[in-house]
């Protein structure tokens, strides 16, 4: 796992499937984060994935981004300043409503999502290598009726 586990009554506590979910995503999502560090994006870490995963390339208000990636605006808004101020988006007026700015991704922006998709061939390679094909395709049906059941 990432991180030591909290203690809870004066023993660590168990590792459920929950955990081991999220667990499983961290350590797949700090694969994407050293190949961005690698290309020059150091950075970009793991809370700005909530932005650039929700962003469309037409541009996306603050509001939608955080309801999309189910955080507050106001952490939305924060994520997106810094992004901002490294330069990997751009707010620009939203045409149909002046009350409102669209968060666009500039080309470094652009960048950093294609080098974070060019690194899921890479796992999914690695995952059918060492669980087998038939496995893998085993395990994304169970996660896809996961997320149905939930």
């Amino acid at each position: 796992m990432s991180t030591q586990r909290p203690v809870t009554g004066g023993r660590e506590r168990p590792v459920n499937v929950v955990v081991l979910l999220r667990e499983a995503f961290t350590a797949l999502n700090d694969r994407a984060l050293r190949a961005l560090a690698e290309r020059g994006h150091g950075d970009v870490r793991a809370a700005h994935g909530a932005i650039f995963q929700h962003l469309d390339d037409t541009g996306t208000t603050v509001s939608r981004l955080a309801e999309r990636a189910q955080i507050t605006k106001q952490a939305a808004a924060e994520l997106v300043q810094y992004l901002e101020a490294h330069g990997y988006v751009v707010r620009e007026p939203d045409p149909s409503d002046r009350r409102a700015k669209l968060v666009l991704p500039t080309a470094k922006g652009r960048e950093v999502v294609a080098i974070a998709q060019s690194v899921v061939p890479e796992i999914h390679a690695l995952l059918a290598r060492d669980l087998g094909v038939a496995r893998l395709a085993q395990l994304r049906a169970d996660l896809r009726r996961i997320i149905d059941l939930a």
